[in-house]
């Protein structure tokens, strides 16, 4: 049995788990879109993380087995990338029965429910046909989130379709978006092992695996229900107050932020964290141990929340926005980034005739620039600078971030992870191994209360 330490991080859009072992080894990490029932969103969240968890197990078994040995990160990219695929196919079925499962409620005649149910079937048959295209071994996948690669695929379809069977856009839309509320709100981790299953049985379709099916299935059945002994458990992030754990068991995204960005990069000094609902300037020292830092208000402007806003008003998936804005050929100045004026202004813009990947290009520099001003305010940027949250992962706001970093402070190292959505939860589980009694946090917020900071900056910082 693995003994292990666990750190949440519930964000306002999404929760993160990580799965630290004894010896500070990341054996796992799970992510999953947050909810109105945080608590489901945590479990599910701890779920994948442990999911996760035991394909690193697998891998180590693999990694100590003779002959299967030298295949073994090409046998785990195709386990890991047709396990994916199971899960997503269940996701999808769940979705489609959502869909169809809402006519007794729809009011129009019955001619016309026929033609949106063949309308619903022929979308979701074609969402299936294109899945394995998302899910190819050695590819890294294009979102996290079920909702963001289900959403941009029936969108697209939904808009050919009701062109073509001349049915309202919005009505096939409006199927989608009460499904997805759903099957959001269902844990499908429970059917893992027939996902593993389905997954091991595909890879030994592979010439160069099927010699070795006897060794694979031994390694899958070995590793397919160990345990974990999770030791404690440390939760943050915005939602944090409301997860069902003792107060010693809280800590500030702060302190988990400047902790993690530590652990994942031990040489910074400068922290900027862009979550759903905050952005955070933070400065630590050689452990990590924060120093000083600024937050933005209680407004959302410039935040993951605002990209989601537009994201909704051109009816596409969040994690497309970035690839389009780094199509742009000149970037639109951008007169404001609050989020209730987003649409009225993007709307303004195309109807001026700019191009959308050039209003795009213009949105996620204003965000950068917010960022900038907090980070100016918190003490500057130090050498090496660390991006986390999830924004971190948009590559047209990391490419405006190295820009204007340059522009600022000079040439400087800049760590820009695929992992750094899950800063905060790493320092949870780090808080989680090092500190079960809550000791380090008193210390640290007793620090900055010293430095006489703002009544609202040290409620944050302690995690009121």
């Amino acid at each position: 049995m693995e003994s292990c330490y666990a750190g949440i991080d519930l964000g306002s859009t999404t929760t993160k788990a990580v799965i630290l072992d004894s010896h500070e080894r990341v054996l796992g990490r799970g992510i999953t879109n947050s909810r109105s029932n945080y608590e489901l969103a945590c479990q599910i969240a701890r779920e994948e993380a442990e999911i996760d968890a035991r394909f690193v197990v697998l891998s180590h078994y693999l990694e100590r087995t003779g002959s299967i040995r030298q295949h073994r990160e090409a046998l785990m990219a195709h386990l890991s990338s047709y396990y994916s695929l199971a899960h997503y196919l269940r996701q999808l079925e769940a979705l489609r029965e959502e869909c169809l499962g809402a006519r007794a409620r729809w009011r129009c005649s019955e001619d016309d429910a026929g033609k949106i149910c063949e309308a619903v079937v022929f979308i979701f048959e074609a969402m299936e046909k294109e899945a394995p295209g998302e899910f190819q071994p050695e590819k890294l996948s294009k979102t996290d989130f079920f909702r963001d690669l289900a959403s941009s695929a029936y969108m697209r379809l939904a808009e050919q379709v009701s062109i073509k069977r001349s049915i309202p856009f919005g009505r096939l839309i409006g199927l989608f978006d009460g499904a997805i509320l759903q099957v959001e709100n269902r844990s499908f981790a429970g059917d893992f092992e027939s996902y593993l299953e389905l997954a091991r049985l595909k890879t030994l379709e592979e010439p160069r695996f099927a010699p070795y099916g006897d060794e694979i299935s031994a390694a899958v059945a070995a590793t397919v229900g160990v345990p974990f002994n999770v030791i404690n458990t440390v939760g943050t992030g915005y939602g944090r107050l409301t997860l069902p754990f003792a107060k010693q068991q809280i800590r500030s995204e702060i302190l988990c932020h400047g902790l993690g960005a530590h652990f994942m990069f031990p040489k910074t000094r400068t922290v900027l964290d862009i979550g759903g609902q905050d952005t955070k300037a933070i400065q630590i020292d050689e452990k990590g141990i924060v120093t000083a830092f600024q937050m933005n208000d209680r407004c959302a402007a410039g935040c993951g929340r605002y990209l989601g806003y537009i994201a909704d008003e051109m009816n596409m998936g969040v994690h497309q926005l970035g690839p389009m804005a780094m199509q742009s050929k000149k970037t639109v100045r951008i007169n404001s980034t609050c989020t209730v004026f987003a649409g009225a202004e993007l709307r303004e813009r195309l109807a001026l005739g700019e191009r959308r990947e050039d209003i795009l290009a213009g949105l996620h520099r204003a965000i950068i620039l917010r960022a900038m001003s907090l980070l100016a305010r918190s003490g500057g940027v130090s050498d090496e600078f660390t991006f986390t949250g999830g924004v971190a992962r948009n590559e047209a706001a990391t490419s405006a971030l190295k820009k204007l970093i340059f522009e600022n402070y000079g040439d400087m190292t800049i760590n820009i992870s695929h992992d750094s959505i899950y800063t905060g939860a790493i320092g949870a589980a780090l808080f989680a191994k090092r500190d079960p009694r809550g000791v380090m946090a008193d210390l640290e917020i007793s620090k900055l209360k010293t430095k006489k900071k703002a009544p609202r900056e040290i409620a944050g910082a302690a995690g009121a």
